[in-house]
């Protein structure tokens, strides 16, 4: 039997925003959403790093998405957060904050309301992107957060940091 129920097929969004467009990530590599703090700026970074911050006593860096998606900087308004999540790579989890514009909520998808993305004339890279779900008649993109930097960048950005920011082996 190959009979799958709506349920078993559900999976949990978190939704942000960057500009106009609307963001998704699995809520599975979000570790916390925080309130912007002071950024500590390291020299040398890549542009669309913007600095690190502490976490309970863990090196964070923190990424500027709307940079790395070549849009302009974020600026900072009383919505802007900072999502901290886990991505993986060459084997080992990397802790890594990104800045985005709104956070808005946890939301629910079921297999059927994703699509592949389109090959043509999307304005994202594609190789960054899971999908499009579609809730409530308005589009919202799924970020593959594990391809989104390469391994020189992360290599880059652990390098400017001190090789200090947190990391675990994958299980």
């Amino acid at each position: 039997m190959n009979e799958t129920t709506g349920k078993n097929m559900l999976q949990q969004y978190l939704t942000f925003k960057l500009g106009e467009e609307m963001f998704a990530l699995d809520v599975s590599q979000v570790r916390e959403i925080l309130d912007v703090t002071n950024i500590t700026k390291v020299p040398r970074a890549p542009e669309f790093m913007r600095g690190v911050i502490n976490v309970r006593g863990s090196v964070v860096p923190v990424v500027d998405l709307r940079l790395k998606f070549g849009l302009a900087a974020t600026t900072r308004t009383l919505d802007t957060r900072i999502v901290v999540m886990e991505i993986s790579l060459a084997g080992e989890v990397c802790v890594i904050g990104a800045l985005a514009d709104a956070v808005h909520n946890v939301m629910d998808l079921e297999a059927g309301q994703i699509e592949a993305t389109p090959k043509i004339g999307a304005k994202w890279n594609s190789a960054f992107i899971k999908g499009i779900g579609k809730h409530n008649d308005q589009f919202i993109i799924i970020l593959d957060v594990d391809r989104i930097f390469s391994s020189d960048e992360l290599a880059m950005v652990q390098t400017e940091t001190g090789g200090g920011f947190e990391t675990s082996r994958a299980a």
